[in-house]
């Protein structure tokens, strides 16, 4: 069998954006949690354009903690690209992404760990008790449930911070805009296998919620992005080519009959309307196979050229951490590699 190649046995990855009061409590859970089980571990802070002093407190926090690495975004790029830049980095067998306002609990990651044991490749964390208003929780109970009977994956908490992975699959996505909320989707889309259990949520002690009311329209059609480009992402011709195929079978069916009549001396062509809708879906047609094979191109282009990590700006970490590199992570120890590797 072949071996995967990981420096510690878990990674762990922290968005941050303005959490600068709750960043000092969060490490030392963290801390704790990693301590008193016995892991090898690295924890991956990404720093997403905070104006908060979490920069300069993350910095520091690197230069005194071994274990520490700081991501720090050239703007504030959205969460969803701040995971994947985590992601990116990791060199764990295992993979953890928790919140960085302490609504997540660190001492439930043993809990999941557990749970990617049985075989699972990601399990999130069900916040069955949510210390939330419930302003935020019934919109969520709706977008859970229709997520859930639009993808056939029955998860009551698809958009919980708090999450485990195994190293392959916390890889393999590449999210942006506010797909990180569909991160379970995703996955079961690509093949792993996904599994939830319920964790403790604590209320907000720090500062607010950076989420508004309009998420819920967004989140509708970044469903509609998931759906579609699970089916057509990598083969878009399949779908701009079937339509463009039908559009263009009918338009040429008209125009032939039309020909017909006209060779056939019954109709002057100036008396058939439908003669414009058939030219018109004869060039319509034609522009989206064309569209089809020009996407074809660019999606074969994007897999070629793609880089997690270009909105880094800077990585700081213990001058004697070598296997960090934002080209080229180069692990050190081996165990057994997983499905999908």
């Amino acid at each position: 069998m072949k071996k995967r190649i990981y420096t510690y046995d878990v990674s762990l990855v922290i968005p941050v954006y303005n959490e600068a009061e709750s960043l000092p409590t969060l490490h030392e859970k963290l801390t704790q949690v990693m301590t008193e089980n016995g892991w090898s571990w690295e924890v991956i802070y990404v720093d997403d354009g905070s104006q908060d002093g979490s920069t300069a407190w993350l910095e520091d926090l690197s230069e005194r903690d071994p274990h520490v690495v700081v991501a720090v975004q050239r703007r504030n790029f959205g969460k969803a690209v701040a995971l994947t830049t985590g992601f990116a980095l990791t060199r764990g067998k295992y993979v953890a992404t928790l919140d960085s306002d302490l609504q997540d609990e660190p001492a439930e990651l043993p809990r999941l760990f557990a749970k990617l044991d049985e075989g699972f490749d990601i399990v999130t964390g069900w916040k069955k008790s949510r210390k939330d208003p419930l302003s935020k929780r019934i919109p969520s109970k709706i977008a859970n449930g229709f997520t859930s009977m639009m993808t056939g994956l029955q998860l009551n908490d698809m958009n919980s911070g708090l999450k485990a992975y195994r190293s392959n699959c916390a890889k393999s996505l590449h999210l942006y805009g506010d797909l990180h909320r569909y991160i379970p989707v995703i996955s079961h889309l690509n093949g792993y296998k996904v599994s939830e259990l319920p964790v403790v949520h604590h209320e907000r002690k720090f500062g607010h919620s950076k989420y508004g009311a309009g998420r819920l329209i967004r989140g509708g059609f970044d469903l509609i992005t998931v759906l579609f480009l699970s089916k057509f992402s990598t083969r878009p011709l399949h779908l701009f080519g079937l339509l463009g195929a039908i559009m263009l079978a009918v338009g040429m069916l008209i125009n032939g009959v039309l020909g017909l009549e006209w060779l056939g001396g019954d109709r002057g062509l100036h008396e058939r309307p439908i003669l414009l809708l058939g030219v018109l879906l004869t060039v319509m047609g034609l522009q989206l196979l064309t569209m089809g094979l020009i996407a074809e191109l660019v999606v074969s282009f994007m897999q070629r050229q793609d880089d997690p990590l270009h909105t880094i700006r800077d990585v700081y970490h213990q001058p004697d951490n070598e296997a960090i590199s934002v080209e080229s992570p180069t692990p050190s120890n081996e165990v057994e590699s997983q499905p999908y590797a």
